[in-house]
């Protein structure tokens, strides 16, 4: 079973069991920001490859992908498989094309050899350090995108060409203070690549435990007295995004014993709105479709178990 397809089902298992009534008006929200066209945007602007791979990972999570809005959004991913497409919408295009055949038998991609496409797509991405840059301009590999590119290839049956080689770099990309960074020349280590990094090293059977205990400890001490996570250790206040990847992140590590969960799921319930949705932050004033699935995600991990 791949990383993400092991995810799905963990994040699947808690949202169904979630309160019915706060089940409900969160599709409600989520169906509600579904385009005629099929496709979901951000805050600003119009319909978006990215968002529409977080509605419909927020709809599965909680049950209630329903055909019409699976079929409207299968039609909407059809019209971008032609386009040039930059790596993170192509990599948003791939996972929301294989969630919608697990889950409702939609092939998005008309037979095609998936597998081929995935292959081709990236290998412009390959780097000489092992790794996946974040664009074609990049001369490095990035530790989100070498994290995200092997996700895609388990997802299409495709072994990635040189492990070693890429977790050689990952593990290069630990500091002192046991997280992980996003680029060679960065030395604060951050929740976001952390996750990443972590998540990586799961999916490739390669987690030790020196750096197990070294990345647990990093990511626990990134709890806030408002129960959230930081980003990294300058900014102070919490998000639902970096909250949200290091509960998984430790999940993927075992230690969750290292954190206060009950904290954590309060700090997550805070940005619930009446109406559905999460805001990012206690900054934030307006909702979106990526940080209401992580909300939810927070919320399907940590119910059961606090």
């Amino acid at each position: 079973m791949s990383y993400l397809t092991n995810l799905t089902l963990r994040l699947t298992t808690g949202g169904v069991a979630l309160p019915e009534e706060l089940r409900q008006r969160h599709v409600d929200y989520l169906t509600a920001a579904q385009s005629t066209a099929g496709g979901f945007a951000g805050r600003k602007g119009a319909d978006d490859l990215y968002y529409t791979g977080f509605a419909l990972r927020a709809l599965v999570l909680l049950g209630s992908l329903d055909q019409r809005v699976a079929d409207s959004a299968a039609a909407f991913l059809q019209e971008h498989v032609d386009r040039p497409l930059s790596p993170i919408d192509f990599l948003s295009l791939v996972n929301s094309a294989v969630l919608l055949r697990m889950t409702s038998g939609q092939d998005v991609f008309a037979d095609r050899d998936l597998q081929r496409i995935v292959d081709n797509r990236l290998a412009t991405l390959k780097r000489d350090d092992g790794g996946y840059a974040k664009s074609e301009r990049s001369g490095q590999g990035s530790t989100y995108h070498t994290f995200l590119a092997t996700l895609c290839k388990q997802m299409v049956g495709s072994p990635l060409e040189d492990p070693q080689s890429a977790i050689r770099l990952i593990r290069s990309r630990q500091r002192v203070d046991g997280g992980f960074v996003e680029i060679d020349a960065m030395r604060r280590s951050g929740t976001n690549p952390t996750a990443a990094a972590v998540g990586l090293l799961r999916a490739l059977d390669a987690l030790d435990e020196p750096t197990t205990q070294a990345a647990a400890e990093y990511l626990a001490g990134m709890q806030t007295a408002e129960g959230g996570f930081t980003a990294n250790t300058r900014i102070p206040a919490a998000d639902l995004l970096s909250t949200f990847t290091g509960i998984v992140a430790l999940e993927d590590l075992g230690s969750m014993e290292k954190i206060h969960r009950a904290a954590a799921l309060r700090f997550a319930r805070s940005l619930e709105q009446p109406g559905g949705g999460f805001l990012a932050a206690m900054w934030d004033d307006t909702t979106d479709v990526e940080y209401t699935f992580y909300g939810l995600g927070i919320l399907a991990l940590l119910t059961g178990s606090c």
